[in-house]
């Protein structure tokens, strides 16, 4: 059975930085593109950044260029969201995920995500 579990989020102030980590388990993880995505209280689920099997290619989305990275580790099985200049909307529970098909083409719709972890809570206070 798949297994996504997020670690690494905390309380951070503004300005400040939080790597998070997924560790996947029960599917070949270098199969597969991954991605990040966070939702914050009352808000809806919204795409961060994902990354291609081999981690040839990134897609972000507009309000984290520049300080947010996405990384993988296929030895490890592990993907990581490197963020940096934390704000504090950037306050949510972040999730790691795993897009239905291996070919992955930038989607950013949760729907086409088809594993997710539990979720990770990122604080920045300001």
């Amino acid at each position: 059975q798949e297994q996504l579990v997020e670690s690494g989020g905390g309380l951070v102030q503004a300005g400040g930085s939080l790597r998070l980590s997924c560790a996947a388990s029960g599917r070949t993880f270098s199969n597969y593109p991954m991605g990040w995505f966070r939702q914050a209280p009352g808000k809806e689920r919204e795409f961060v950044l994902a990354i291609t099997w081999n981690g040839g290619r990134t897609y972000y989305a507009d309000f984290v260029k520049g300080r947010f990275t996405i990384s993988r580790d296929n030895v490890k099985n592990t993907v990581y969201l490197q963020m940096n200049s934390l704000k504090p909307e950037d306050t949510a529970v972040y999730y790691c995920a795993r897009p239905l098909s291996t070919y992955y083409a930038g989607s950013i719709n949760p729907r086409d995500f088809g594993s997710w972890g539990q979720g990770t809570q990122v604080t920045v206070s300001s």
